[in-house]
């Protein structure tokens, strides 16, 4: 594992404030449940943990659900969704990394990608299932789901959801990172 630099802490502290705001600029999509929002938040902890390791794309995925949950709170009171999100978070960069960091070239980062965003909406359809809407119907004092009824939510709107989110956010990620490359390889040999 990587030492955290003070350069490699304040480009993490940089990066946590651009994903909270990108964040912030989250939007439904008419097709899925309007609790589902689309945000690019997962955009800046990619670049942290491609360039300083995955204990800085941690930290941004974190921080920035920190700074939302002090900023906006949460409707149950407990921060199930922004646990949601840092976990769908995690989930999407930590197999991009470790792909990546296997296959560093740009048909690596295209084959790293895609296993980031199947293992996060694989496992987060799991979580979902098991933990996640749990808590939300808990929390919120909600009549509990029936079996068929969450199995249906999760398998008709929230594992598209995710595959769909993973595969925006890599597609905006992948010009990115051919624009950046040269940035993130000095970046990363410092």
């Amino acid at each position: 594992m990587k030492k955290l630099t003070l350069k490699a802490m304040v480009a993490i502290g940089m990066l946590s404030s651009i994903s909270y705001i990108l964040m912030l600029l989250n939007f439904p999509l008419p097709v899925f449940p309007n609790f589902l929002l689309i945000d690019f938040s997962d955009i800046p902890a990619l670049i942290a943990a491609l360039v300083f390791g995955p204990v800085a794309g941690i930290l941004v995925e974190l921080i920035k659900n920190l700074l939302d949950y002090f900023m906006t709170g949460s409707q149950t009171g407990v921060p199930v969704g922004h646990i949601a999100n840092f976990t769908a978070g995690v989930l999407f960069i930590l197999p991009t990394y470790f792909v990546y960091k296997k296959i560093k070239t740009k048909t690596g980062l295209s084959i790293a990608l895609v296993a980031g965003t199947v293992i996060m909406a694989v496992l987060m359809s799991v979580l979902n299932y098991y933990i996640i809407l749990p808590a939300y119907t808990l929390f919120l004092n909600a009549p509990a789901m029936a079996d068929a009824e969450a199995r249906k939510l999760v398998v008709m709107a929230i594992l598209p959801f995710n595959i769909l989110k993973g595969a925006i956010v890599s597609l905006l990620f992948i010009p990115l990172y051919i624009r950046m490359n040269g940035w993130f390889n000095r970046q990363a040999s410092i």
